[in-house]
């Protein structure tokens, strides 16, 4: 793999590292844990440490205590992302977007990496490689907790462990799904901490939150009932402010792009017929919405915003976990969102209960282009287009052990096929260059770790995107964005 490798490491026989990087020597030190967590459509300013109002302590704290990249990249969609995080590869390159069958004989997934090295590596959440191995028995995960059911958060019919069905969840219980698949890490990380304590451990927590349909528990919505009423055009402009006041970026708020939404939404006529007179088809200015449009859509944010808001509670959970098995101090934390907050507006599974309360089980909901527009604040457009609004996505990087600058905000571009070779780098793993027998190609990505020190920097060629015609490609500081195979760059 041609990496510019920023840690010159000698593995020892019994797999502890003697490590020099540019914080420092540590001698004899264990390999790193990672914990990688993932958001489900979740935008760009939504946390409170990338400028937004929602209430996210425990993702601020990875912030305060560690580092945060104000231009990191997804690849516009869940698939294609999660394509990315796991096989190290642009999805493209491994038929994964779009979806042509199995991954090649050649690709790996994430433990087949890990796993040699000496690591126990866990699943929890969304396993969206389509048509690609299963989470245990192929992929390689030790423990796998997958969700197929992403119409649901109170009552998912199909999910499994460890590639064997659950029993669907019926209606009217207590279970939600962000709390459920944080329960399931924990149950993961405590049998490492019981039986494989002396190994090192990867755990990839999937969330599907704040992913439609808008559920939540009514204690969270409560919370943030009122909120929105003020609207999404005064959210976003005090979250571009919050973003300029702590020096996360310093560009202009774009402008809102009225008529700019998913080909497959809802039409105007189709969205009143469901949700009566509050709904809103596009992204017009508040000031011009009815009071019924104004407290609909206020209600949908607060929706969203308690999801965030749950999800955050439990992400502490975990981290806690993982603190309580003396695992903080060299546990690799990074937070990301698999892409820009979403404009859809459709509906799907047990459909739309008119007469059910917003953010039940019953309802169906989706954000809309108002709202997505603030969560991106302060891109153009929304997931599925490769503008910065559909791939801009936060990126936090916690880790103790390896004295990183606390509270750091670099503008050091990145992409999510960076992940493996970044934690290649920082485990002291140099991967065989063939798998099932078959040569495998170099990995597109870079280490970031240089990037994690005060005044490092790593350079990237070029970086690309590509999802359903919309395409980009960014060098150095220069951007080409088209929208639609048929759109002008």
């Amino acid at each position: 793999m041609n990496r510019r490798s920023f840690l010159r490491t000698a593995v020892t026989a019994t797999g502890m590292l003697v490590t020099e990087h540019a914080w420092g020597v540590r001698k004899g030190s264990q390999r790193p844990n990672f914990l990688i967590i993932l958001a489900d459509d979740m935008g760009y300013a939504d946390a409170g440490c990338y400028g937004g109002e929602i209430h996210t302590p425990n993702i601020n704290r990875l912030a305060e205590q560690g580092v945060r990249f104000s231009q990191f990249y997804s690849a516009g969609r869940c698939w294609p992302s999660r394509t990315c995080i796991l096989t190290g590869y642009y999805a493209q390159q491994v038929r994964m977007d779009p979806p042509r069958g199995r991954l090649p004989r050649w690709a790996r997934v994430l433990p087949h990496y890990f796993k040699p090295e000496g690591y126990r590596c866990y699943s929890s959440g969304k396993w969206h490689l389509l048509g690609a191995p299963k989470a245990v028995a192929d992929a390689g995960f030790d423990h796998a907790y997958v969700v197929r059911d992403h119409n649901r958060f109170f009552s998912p019919k199909k999910h499994e462990e460890d590639d064997q069905p659950l029993p669907p969840v019926e209606d009217g219980t207590d279970f939600y799904l962000t709390t459920f698949i944080a329960d399931h890490s924990i149950r993961c990380l405590k049998e490492h901490a019981e039986r494989y304590g002396e190994k090192p451990f990867v755990q990839y927590l999937a969330f599907t939150s704040p992913h439609f349909p808008l559920h939540a528990l009514q204690k969270d919505i409560d919370i943030y009932r009122d909120r929105y009423l003020q609207g999404w055009d005064l959210i976003r402009e005090q979250r571009h402010q919050r973003q300029l006041d702590m020096g996360l970026l310093d560009c202009r708020l774009s402008a809102r792009e009225t008529q700019t939404i998913p080909g497959w939404n809802l039409s105007e006529k189709e969205l009143r017929e469901q949700y009566g007179e509050g709904a809103v088809g596009h992204a017009v200015p508040w000031y011009t919405l009815t009071d019924k449009q104004k407290r609909f859509q206020a209600t949908k944010m607060a929706i969203h915003a308690a999801m965030i808001h749950r999800m955050d509670i439990e992400i502490g959970r975990v981290l806690d976990q993982v603190k309580a098995m003396g695992a903080e101090d060299n546990t690799v934390v990074m937070f990301m969102s698999d892409n820009g907050s979403s404009a859809e507006q459709i509906i799907r599974g047990d459909l739309n209960d008119p007469r059910a309360a917003p953010g039940s089980a019953a309802s169906y909901l989706c954000l809309g282009p108002g709202w997505s527009t603030a969560g991106n604040t302060p891109f153009r457009l929304h997931k599925y287009w490769t503008h910065e609004g559909g791939i801009a996505s936060p990126f936090i990087v916690h880790w103790p052990a390896g004295n990183l600058p606390k509270g750091a905000i670099h503008k050091n571009p990145g992409h999510f096929t960076d992940l493996l070779p970044t934690m290649f780098d920082l485990a002291g793993i140099e991967p065989v260059q063939e798998w099932n027998g078959v040569p495998t190609p170099p990995l597109p990505g870079r280490s970031m770790a240089p990037a994690f020190t005060k005044d490092g920097s790593v350079k990237h060629d070029f970086l690309f995107f590509d999802h359903e015609g919309n395409r980009g490609l960014r060098q150095g500081d220069w951007k080409l964005v088209s929208a639609g195979k048929e759109g002008p760059w």
